[in-house]
């Protein structure tokens, strides 16, 4: 009897869920940055675990908005919660019970209905496990969870014990996506993610939230190779020269970066070409909204 269902990876930012979601898929499909609030669509990787799919749908973190795009970013983080079949919370071990974790406890009351909702305390080689098991007792007390898992994503550990539960807890059915297809955002947003994954490692502080990225055109070529052409849309013109960098060396190496992993995702040659624009009110068009997965109106 085949399984399957939806997952919702839910937490605050940096909490590990795009690690843990590209450790279970076993592909990176959601960017993994040092930075917060970097996944803004819901990113949804698949993966096989015995006869059950397991779809995975990275939310952005949880954390209090201040602008449109985080309120876009927060209502998109609950709305994949409230669509899944099991909602795994994600926490960090060393930090414990955060006042965004308090939050999202608060939260889990309207959407725990009818759903399975498990914990689990990511990176546990963190913290003695005196403080792991104060720190379980401390959120099942707040929650009833289904389980608690002790995981680190990073290294790995934990995980299994954890895809065979969720295994066993998705609904049964039939599959719901074809077995090799590892995610299902098209290729020209994925590809998009992995260029502002890049700028966002090399840039710094503020700039990385007022910075979109987007594929204007995928050309597939004769010979096997894509010609891939993004736009980088920045707010001002200060913000431009940041990201060209002197001489062009910053978004050289970015674009480079970028064509290399991409080549190695699709397994064959890009040509990759780099734009900066500035769009001083890009934070507040509906189509920039929409290229991320988000609703415009979810900002309002």
């Amino acid at each position: 009897m085949t399984r399957a269902g939806f997952v919702a990876l839910i937490g605050e930012p940096n909490a590990g869920k795009s690690t843990l979601l590209n450790r279970m898929v076993g592909a990176k499909v959601s960017i993994v940055t040092h930075k917060v609030q970097t996944t803004r669509a819901r990113i949804r990787g698949v993966a096989m675990e015995g006869d059950s799919q397991l779809v995975f749908v990275d939310t952005p973190g949880l954390f209090q908005p201040r602008r449109r795009l985080d309120r876009a970013m927060v209502a998109a983080a609950w709305g994949g919660a409230a669509d899944a079949d099991v909602v795994m919370l994600l926490i960090e071990a060393h930090r414990g019970m955060t006042e965004g974790v308090e939050r999202i406890l608060d939260g889990l009351a309207d959407i725990g209905e009818g759903r399975k909702i498990a914990l689990a305390i990511n990176k546990i080689d963190r913290v003695p496990s005196e403080a792991l098991l104060a720190l379980t007792r401390e959120m099942n007390d707040r929650y009833g969870f289904a389980e608690t898992f002790m995981i680190s994503a990073e290294k790995g550990h934990g995980v299994q014990a954890l895809r065979e539960w969720l295994a066993a807890e998705v609904p049964e059915g039939p599959w719901l996506y074809p077995e090799d297809q590892i995610a299902d955002l098209p290729m020209r947003m994925i590809a998009a993610e992995m260029t502002r994954e890049k700028l966002t490692l090399r840039l710094h502080q503020e700039l990385p939230y007022q910075m979109t990225v987007e594929t204007e055109s995928w050309e597939e070529r004769k010979d096997g190779s894509a010609r891939v052409e993004q736009v980088i849309y920045v707010v001002r013109d200060g913000h431009k020269g940041i990201v060209l960098g002197h001489k062009g060396e910053t978004i050289k190496a970015v674009s480079k970066a970028s064509r290399e992993e991409l080549a190695e995702f699709l397994g064959r040659k890009v040509h990759l070409f780099l734009q900066v624009k500035v769009r001083p009110n890009w934070l507040e068009e509906a189509e920039r909204y929409s290229e991320m997965g988000l609703d415009f109106k979810d900002g309002a």
